[in-house]
Order: structure tokens, then sequence, then C-alpha cells
């Protein structure tokens, strides 16, 4: 087989596992981005070193372990990213002032399609989805670093305790200890279920159509209707986060103004529906890139609503349009 064979049947035999190993970074490091340049210097390692792969493991379980050498270098920096809410108390309206934090703060959301496997077996892929929400990796984010790869490894991905001993070059018993120090530490803070969305139900699609309409007619009495009592409101980068319907509607009809006769385009993102949200443009024709909204929805309603305004990042990382025209459609 020639050179040039080999090189296209080993960069095939590694792409097979791009997405799965960046649905394990994503929950590492809770960065799309991070995750991302984790898997691609993964590969690099692999590729280079292939010729010292001796086979004694699957190719899977060898690059989980060079992906996890990856994130822990990367984690030693000592930077946990975090929700508006793992930061600050909620705060009222009256006192609610934007303090933006830098970038490396926050947590990110993630398209479904860069993290998700095409997975056939529905438990499975519940599994999947449940574990890339925004609550859950931010609660991950509590772990310390060996401990997060114990935790997603044994509990997300199903592998042994004695396959990630060896992948972690440590003893079984260890792993073990160390997963049931992460179940206690994730106990204190675990996050509310959220409803299987995957596919969407009758009832689901409903709530997000009255969301939808809810939003572009500005209706608040319709749009309180659809949230909890507790329901939460944040808008990284801000570290500002609001709780509750009083507080939340004071914003819309304050500070959120401005939002008034915006546009929805529906998505997903962090296994959960999402849309992006388009603002009347400043010179009266279209709409432009506001922010990118990711609901959490449990027991049939709306329980947060996290507005990611750094649309320069996230609208080219979920594919979607840079604006749209008069009429609400994806503008040439």
């Amino acid at each position: 087989m020639s050179d040039t064979s080999t090189t296209k049947d080993l960069d095939s035999r590694l792409e097979q596992y791009r997405r799965e190993l960046t649905g394990y970074c994503y929950r590492m490091l809770g960065s799309a981005f991070e995750a991302e340049d984790a898997v691609q210097d993964t590969m690099v390692r692999a590729w280079r070193s292939f010729d010292k792969f001796e086979g004694r493991s699957s190719l899977r379980s060898w690059l989980y372990r060079i992906a996890t050498n990856v994130c822990l270098d990367m984690l030693n920096a000592g930077n946990r990213r975090a929700r508006p809410m793992d930061l600050t108390s909620p705060t009222p309206v009256a006192q609610a002032q934007l303090n933006a934090r830098p970038e490396i703060t926050w947590l990110e959301p993630v398209p479904d399609g860069r993290v998700l496997p095409s997975v056939a077996d529905p438990a499975e892929t519940a599994v999947e989805r449940e574990t890339i929400r925004l609550a859950f990796v931010a609660a991950l984010q509590h772990l310390p670093p060996k401990q997060r790869a114990v935790l997603i490894l044994r509990e997300v991905l199903a592998w042994k305790a004695s396959e990630v001993a060896e992948l972690l070059a440590t003893s079984v018993a260890s792993v073990n200890s160390a997963l049931q120090r992460a179940r206690a530490t994730l106990a204190e803070s675990e996050p509310a279920a959220a409803d299987a969305a995957d596919p969407l139900d009758d009832e689901q699609k409903k709530l997000l159509d009255r969301y939808v309409a809810a939003f572009e007619g500005y209706d608040m009495k319709a749009l309180t209707a659809l949230l909890h009592e507790d329901a939460t409101m944040s808008m990284p980068p801000y570290d500002l986060w609001l709780r509750g319907h009083d507080d939340i509607v004071g914003w819309m009809l304050g500070v959120g103004e401005v939002c008034r006769g915006s546009k929805l385009v529906p998505t997903v993102a962090n296994g959960s529906p999402a849309f992006a949200h388009y603002h009347p443009s400043q010179t009266g024709d279209g709409y432009e890139p506001w922010a990118l909204i990711v609901l959490e929805v449990r027991d049939g309603m709306v329980g947060g609503m996290d507005f990611f305004l750094d649309t320069k990042r996230w609208f080219p990382l979920f594919e979607l349009p840079d604006r749209l025209d008069g009429a609400g459609a994806p503008a040439g």
C-alpha cells in the first residue's frame, strides 16, 4: 500500500471518532471552541505517534487517553467555566447592573451536531443529550479535573472501572474512590432534570410556538404564563441573572425593551431547544443578530432562558444567517 493510501486510511480511522471526542472534551472543558482545539491537538498527536501505537488497547481507548491528557493539561491553568448563577446571587431588577466578565469565565453553548454521535439506541441518545445540558456541564465544572474525567467516562460513556484505570494509569480502587467523591460533589449541586426533547412531542412544539409568539409580540402576560415561578434569565458575558416573573418582566420592559419587535429562528443547543434572536436593524432594514437563546424546559414549562450575547462567536458556530430581511427570512 502506498504512503498516500496509508495516510488517507489513518486519517479516516481517526476522523470517525472526532464527534464523540468533541463531546467528551466539551464536558471536560465547558467550551465549544476549546473542545474543538483539544480534539484537533489529539488528532495531531495521534497521527504523529501512530507508529508507537502497538494495538494493546483499541484505537478508541488510545485516542481517549490522549484527549484526556490534553484536557487535563488545559485545565491545569485553573480556569473553571461557569454560568452567572454559579458566581453571584440573583439580582432584584431595581438593582440590576450589567457587569461584563472575561470570555474565559463563561460556560459556552455548543451545537448538538458537533458533540452528539448518531446513536441508534434511544436510551444512549437520552443520556448523551442530558449530559451536554448547560446545567449538567456547569455542575461538572465543580469537580477536580481527574474526578471529572472519571465521572464522564464511567457514568456518561459507560466505560468499565478497569478501562478507566488503564486510561488514567491508576488502580481500579482509585477510580472507584474518585467516582464516589465525584458523585457526592455532584449531588450537592445536581441540576433538575429537563424534559426529554428528541424529538419534540406535540406539547413541547406548542410550548415553543407559544414562546415565539409571546416573545415576538412582546406580550409579557403570555410569556410569563409559559415560565415557572422560579424561572431564571441570564445574559453572558454579563454576570447579572434574574429569577422570577416580576424581575424578568421588569427587565424586559426596562433595559430589555430594545428587544421589542425581534424575530426568533429555531435551532438546538446543548440537547435543548434554542433560538437565534434577531433584533430590528438600526438602519431600519431587516434584522441583525442579538443573542443565542438556550431554553431549559422542565415539567412542560420554561425553567430557564440563557441569552448568549456574543453573536460574532455563536452565530457562525451554529451556521446561522448573519442577518434577516424585512420579512424575517435569511438575507442573501
